[in-house]
């Protein structure tokens, strides 16, 4: 956990959700105690004594003495938001993972994104590329964007060495996120990257996430739809 000085309650209640939203705590996972927290954050266990009491009274987590403090096995699925390492997905199928970045710039975001993430007009963001395969063949194309102003350990990261789908998920915690799916046809960019041919049918997945109301990234992201199977389970 990164020492953060004097930090808020409110701010140790976001990394703690996040953590608790994105899985890196799971129902029933304890986690570390006060104590222990307060020392992580450079603050008093009072501080990380609120933060704990209004995530048990929302219901994130529950609190026992001489038993400490787990993720709530009653967490809500509405609140909960799952959000899967790209090289993870590949190789639990029992494939080979190869990620490749092809673009990787920090540039004005145009209308659209800044539309979407919620940035002033003429702000630079990160724009990154990439492309994650199974055994050489395309699985995924990611086009994404990254705030910047509340990400900017994204600016000195070397995204060629790892995606920023896993960077992202093992170390910015987010609070809510907001995911929509659609079909799509290919674009000609889409289908190089893809090896598929234009206009073929796309699967694709749109996500954009916040902590404290602070975007943090906007994302699509385009499988081939004859290959790509997406299965849930209540």
């Amino acid at each position: 956990m990164t020492k953060t000085r004097t930090a808020s309650f409110q701010a140790i209640k976001t990394e703690i959700l996040g953590k608790i939203k994105n899985g890196y705590w799971n129902p029933g996972d304890i986690i570390p105690g006060e104590e222990s927290l307060a020392e992580s954050y450079g603050c008093s266990r009072v501080t990380v004594n609120r933060a704990l009491r209004e995530l048990a009274e929302e219901g994130f987590v529950e609190r026992r003495r001489k038993s400490g403090t787990r993720v709530s096995l009653n967490t809500s699925r509405d609140a909960r938001v799952q959000i899967p390492i790209v090289r993870e997905e590949i190789e639990n199928k029992g494939a080979t993972y190869r990620y490749e970045l092809i673009l990787n710039e920090e540039v004005v975001a145009p209308t659209d994104v800044c539309r979407k993430m919620n940035l002033q007009k003429g702000v630079k963001a990160l724009h990154i590329k990439c492309l994650h395969l199974a055994d050489e063949v395309p699985y995924q194309f990611e086009d994404r964007w990254i705030n910047l102003d509340h990400v900017p350990a994204a600016r000195e990261t070397d995204f060629s060495e790892v995606s920023p789908n896993e960077w992202l998920v093992r170390k910015e915690p987010f609070s809510e996120a907001e995911h929509t799916f659609s079909a799509m046809l290919a674009d000609e960019e889409t289908a190089n990257m893809l090896e598929i041919e234009k206009g073929d049918a796309l699967f694709v997945v749109e996500r954009r996430t916040w902590r404290e109301k602070n975007s943090i990234t906007s994302v699509k992201l385009s499988f081939p739809g004859a290959s790509y199977k997406m299965t849930t389970r209540g």
